[in-house]
């Protein structure tokens, strides 16, 4: 096994460290609070349109795809539940630093945010090697016509998948409750610091 598949097999404790970093060392105030809650929600819920194409195979310990899914966000960005997960992380980042001096809350999100980039700049070209090998020239003019980062403005044709709310609540059940477990960390340091 490489590398990259260790890190892809284990990338939900490798991103767990740096909101127990935030949740340990961060100081939230009402206000950053108020500005950062708005982007985790936005994150998540990007993460779960995103997983209502996609489907349970977000969760597998190795890549798996059973078809190469180029609708919904899909058709504006390769790696929409990575951007959903940054902006997430970003806006718990914002959230829990409102208290801490400048160069502190800087090194705090910096620390947390560099850590998801280490870790997705290691699994998404793994990934990529996979949908490469799996779906040959058409996933090369996918990943022609879509970005892998920054989304498109107008979404890509032509489109394979469908929408299916009916997986979220499955294949999203450890990102509620990891999700959850933060808001009340960050509602126990609000009021007790």
């Amino acid at each position: 096994m490489d590398a990259r598949s260790v890190v892809f097999k284990n990338r939900g404790a490798l991103l767990a460290a740096p909101a127990l970093l935030l949740v340990v060392l961060g100081k939230p105030s009402a206000a950053s609070i108020l500005a950062g809650l708005p982007l985790a929600f936005g994150g998540e819920a990007l993460r779960c349109w995103a997983v209502g194409y996609s489907g349970k195979t977000t969760r597998d310990a190795s890549v798996t795809a059973p078809d190469l899914v180029t609708a919904g966000p899909y058709a504006y960005v390769r790696n929409p539940l990575y951007i959903g997960n940054f902006v997430t992380a970003l806006g718990f980042a914002i959230a829990f630093t409102g208290n801490n001096p400048p160069a502190g809350r800087l090194a705090l999100v910096g620390a947390s945010l560099g850590a998801m980039l280490a870790v997705y700049a290691t699994i998404v070209p793994h990934e990529e090697r996979y949908l490469r090998a799996t779906f040959g020239a058409r996933y090369d003019e996918y990943a022609k016509r879509v970005p892998r980062a920054f989304p498109r403005s107008t979404p890509s044709e032509p489109q394979n998948g469908s929408y299916d709310p009916g997986v979220i609540p499955a294949a999203e059940s450890r990102t509620f409750v990891t999700f959850a477990l933060v808001l009340a960390a960050l509602g126990l340091k609000a009021l007790f610091g």
